[in-house]
Order: structure tokens, then C-alpha cells, then sequence
């Protein structure tokens, strides 16, 4: 099942992890071992979750590497499907011998 307009990681950072906590972007990119401006671009939706951002935010904020890369998947996959025209995209059949 598809989420609907499924939230960036960096809003669910924000929202879950941040806000309630009184925590800064500047302390979290501390505690990941990276500079604040590249937490910052995560966290303003300018960049997405890499592999290894993923395993970062697995150790620091707990949850596994993989909900963090389907995380933002969902909400890349989302997002092409409003913008993607597939009308001249033709299923391929497949014969076997």
C-alpha cells in the first residue's frame, strides 16, 4: 500500500527527533559525525538519505538503516509517480521456448 505524500526523512527527523526533544541540527550532525551544513540539507529536504547517512542515523537516533533508506525511497517514489508520464511506456512481453 502507498503512503500519500509520504514525508521527507529529514521532516520525520525534525518532527520526531528535534522538535520534541529541544535538540539543534548542529548537536545531531555532533552526534552523526557531520557537518552541519550536510545535516542541514537533509533536514531542509535538499538532499536525501544515503547509505551511509542511513547507518549514521541508525546508530545515533536507533531504527535500521533499511526503514531509513525506504523512508526515503517512499517519499522519491512518491514524488515521480505525480511528475512521471508513462503513457508511451509499453509493457514488454516475454517468450520462452
Amino acid at each position: 500500500m502507498t503512503m500519500h505524500n509520504p514525508p521527507h526523512p529529514g521532516e520525520f527527523i525534525r518532527e520526531v527527533y528535534l522538535e520534541p526533544h529541544s535538540m539543534t541540527g548542529r548537536h545531531l550532525a555532533l552526534k552523526l559525525g557531520v557537518s552541519p551544513s550536510t545535516l542541514n540539507r537533509v533536514l531542509q529536504g535538499r538532499s536525501g538519505i544515503s547509505p551511509e547517512m542511513a547507518l549514521r542515523l541508525s546508530k545515533a537516533l536507533g531504527r535500521s538503516p533499511e526503514s531509513w533508506l525506504a523512508m526515503q525511497d517512499n517519499y522519491e517514489l512518491w514524488h515521480a509517480r505525480q511528475s512521471v508520464n508513462l503513457a508511451s511506456v509499453e509493457k514488454v512481453e516475454f517468450h520462452t521456448a
